[in-house]
């Protein structure tokens, strides 16, 4: 049996309890806010205003076996929506993200302290939320299992540091090299104690080789895709009565690719039309902020609306310089709409270039345009490659995640 816990219940997080449990190896999930269905959070999930609950909605078959502590992620997202960003601090902030993870973290492992929990022989947790539970647990001769859902931290320094050259108007975006030597000494602690690591994509696992020491077992579990969405209608009037309908998910950071982004359909004029959803790193970029006055810009979705909103353009560029996965590359897949992306994200795992979507090299402007162009050229790929995209999000919905993640962890555990 194996104890999970996660700070937020995002996605994946949702499929590997499910997984777990299914499997009939998951004794206890503990998370800050968990809703079921017909609950009481689920029910206030229906006020508009409250739609972001139903992120945090788990299988019911979890109800009896998860542990909620919600007071530190209420606060945080109540100090949020307040405006009261000292709260919330990077870091420093009583509400912080890194305090969430933390007070998580301890919950969890006061739980492996607990004299009933014979059966139990292991604790899996995630990046910023192990090191207390992981040190409880190889006292108590249980095994770590550790899950890294970004790139390993050195080589996020090492890839973005030039991107801090290339585009300086755009590092203030680059909050990663806020992180103080002590969050990132505790990063190494939590993966130096594991005994096995999960990712979720190649480029992930090939980061960790810039650890400075040996590490345990690293599994590459790529991500789930959603239900695939029906009636995918495709434009043939693409370059002829409109211009390309281009849409980006993601934080507003030039880790994400923003700025090349920006520049490229710059270059390609009214031949492009590019839609913005996401928030932004920081209030300190000006040139963030005069780019978005020149496009369509929306700071915020609803999960199912952000579906929506995909299924409406017809290509989702995700340009990112370091990505654990990029869970908008599956969402977008899953709803007709081919993807450009590189080959610092899931890409490679899911994408057959020119196939069901596009590769290109990260942080390459030209890349980017090309493949664009490319697309303005033959309007028809736009169909072919959402259709494959649908084709392969059928293939692997989040279930089969759940599945190789609950085998992989029974292996384990055996």
């Amino acid at each position: 049996m194996v104890i999970f816990s996660h700070p937020t219940g995002n996605a994946n997080a949702r499929a590997a309890a499910y997984g777990l449990a299914k499997a009939g190896i998951l004794k206890e999930f503990y998370t800050s806010i968990a809703s079921f269905e017909g609950d009481f959070l689920d029910r206030l999930s229906d006020i508009p205003s409250l739609s972001e609950i139903k992120r945090r909605k788990f299988h019911q078959d979890l109800k009896a076996i998860t542990s909620t502590w919600p007071w530190m992620e209420l606060g945080r997202l109540l100090s949020a929506k307040a405006g009261l960003s000292s709260l919330t601090a990077h870091e420093t902030g009583l509400f912080s993200v890194d305090h969430v993870y933390q007070s998580i973290d301890k919950r969890a492992s006061l739980s492996l302290r607990s004299p009933y929990k014979t059966a139990v022989k292991a604790i899996y947790s995630y990046e910023d939320a192990a090191r207390i539970s992981f040190s409880t647990a190889r006292k108590n001769g249980l095994s770590c299992i550790y899950d890294l859902p970004i790139g390993y931290w050195r080589t996020a320094r090492k890839l973005l540091e030039s991107e801090r050259t290339i585009w300086p108007e755009w590092a203030a975006t680059l909050t990663g090299f806020k992180d103080s030597e002590e969050k990132l000494s505790r990063k190494d602690e939590e993966l130096k104690m594991a005994d096995l690591i999960l990712v979720a994509s190649q480029f992930t696992a090939k980061t960790l080789e810039d650890f400075p020491g040996q590490l345990a077992p690293v599994k590459v579990i790529p991500y789930g895709f959603p239900p695939v969405g029906e009636g995918r209608h495709y434009a043939s009037s693409i370059g002829q009565q409109r211009p390309l309908k281009l849409l980006f998910v993601g934080g507003l950071s030039q880790r994400k690719g923003i700025a090349n982004l920006f520049e490229a359909v710059k270059r390609l004029g009214k031949h492009v039309e590019l839609t913005i959803v996401g928030g932004k790193a920081n209030n300190d970029c000006k040139i963030l902020n005069e780019e978005l006055s020149r496009y369509r810009w929306i700071p915020s979705l609803p999960h199912h609306e952000i579906l929506a909103i995909m299924r409406e353009h017809d290509v989702l560029v995700f340009p990112s310089l370091f990505e654990g996965f990029g869970l908008v590359i599956t969402e977008a897949m899953s709803q007709g709409t081919p993807v450009i992306t590189t080959d610092r994200t899931a890409g490679p795992d899911l994408i057959k270039h020119g196939d069901n979507g596009w590769l290109i090299e990260a942080g390459s402007t030209d890349a980017l345009e090309n493949a664009i162009s490319e697309i303005l050229h033959q309007p028809s790929l736009v169909a072919r490659a959402g259709e494959n995209a649908m084709d392969t999000a059928r293939m692997r919905p989040w279930e089969r995640y759940g599945y190789e993640l609950a085998e992989t962890v029974a292996a384990t555990i055996k």
